[in-house]
């Protein structure tokens, strides 16, 4: 019997996801057959190392993910449990996405300490967060509000909360949500307030791309539409040669609309893409409809560079 060894953060979140994921493949394991052991590989990369400055600040592209994508390629491990919103837009030579399991909550969350919600929290109350895209969207909205970088894992931020240190922070729904802390959310944030990171809520599973046995057993594990949605999103990221360091957000859903030719209803994904400057005092955003989600991806990307994207995103990277 093989032993699939799996890759991941040391986080008490990405233990978390990692463990369910494991389960998941247990259960397809004994479903169809397959003759696999898991055991879990703790990993630190550099954005669990440094966590004293802004990810914007040490460059955000692969920080939670190079070292596990390196351990894979010297075949230390075999697959590894990602957050889709921390993989860059582009993958090592030999390494490929082999599954996107079903999607959570993409949506971001407020926590408050005094159980407010964004629009009832006081002037100049003091938010953390050390996401560019959550700042600038929020800085639009709220202009008001005191933003101050927060770094460190879901648990110690919360705990930053809890000790008086904010007044509300941000994080991602999902997260919350695998850890089966949702009771500790205030409320959610509206996407028309504050579009999300691209993949958010979604899991990747990365392998080699010549693990053809381990890739079976992944595609079992896939899901078609999150797949398609997050493809749509990561196509819009790649164009605008995008990361954590710039503030760039996108939401793909599935809509039903009426086909032009047949006259019935079909499903098709609807991306909406942002880029904004730090300050929040441009924000650009672009909705479109498409069938394919590589051509949709480009279609919403030059959008919003045909609006002057690009120029926001040189001023952000110098």
């Amino acid at each position: 019997m093989r032993t699939i060894v799996v890759g991941s953060r040391q986080s008490v979140l990405a233990l978390t996801q990692t463990g369910q994921v494991i389960r998941d493949l247990e259960n397809l394991c004994a479903e169809h057959g397959f003759h696999f052991d898991f055991e879990v590989k703790k990993i630190v990369t550099k954005g669990d190392r440094i966590l004293d400055v802004t990810l914007s600040k040490i460059g955000g592209k692969g920080l939670f993910v190079k070292e596990i994508e390196q351990a894979m390629m010297d075949c230390e491990i075999d697959i590894a449990v990602h957050s889709m919103k921390d993989m860059p837009s582009e993958l090592p030579e030999g390494l490929i996405n082999a599954a996107i399991p079903r999607r959570v909550d993409s949506r971001d969350c407020f926590i408050s300490r005094e159980g407010l919600s964004l629009e009832e929290l006081p002037q100049g109350a003091k938010v953390g967060t050390s996401s560019l895209r959550r700042s600038s969207q929020l800085k639009a909205y709220r202009p008001d509000l005191q933003l101050e970088p927060i770094r460190g894992n879901i648990d110690s931020r919360l705990g930053k909360l809890e000790s008086g240190e904010f007044d509300a922070i941000i994080l991602a729904a999902a997260g919350l949500y695998r850890m089966g802390w949702e009771d500790r959310m205030t409320s959610y944030i509206s996407v028309d307030t504050c579009l999300p990171a691209v993949g958010q809520g979604a899991l990747g599973i990365e392998c080699r791309e010549d693990d053809e046995e381990l890739r079976k057993l992944l595609a079992l594990y896939n899901d078609e539409k999150t797949s398609l949605t997050v493809r749509a999103e990561r196509k819009f990221l790649r164009v605008l040669n995008g990361g954590c360091q710039v503030p760039i957000g996108a939401h793909a859903i599935w809509v039903n609309r009426v086909s032009e030719h047949s006259q019935e209803e079909a499903n098709t994904i609807q991306l909406t893409g942002m880029v904004g400057s730090p300050e929040g005092d441009l924000i650009l955003k672009e909705t479109l409809i498409g069938d394919d989600p590589e051509k949709l991806g480009q279609a919403v990307a030059d959008k919003l560079i045909s609006q002057g994207a690009e120029k926001i995103l040189a001023q952000v990277r110098g």
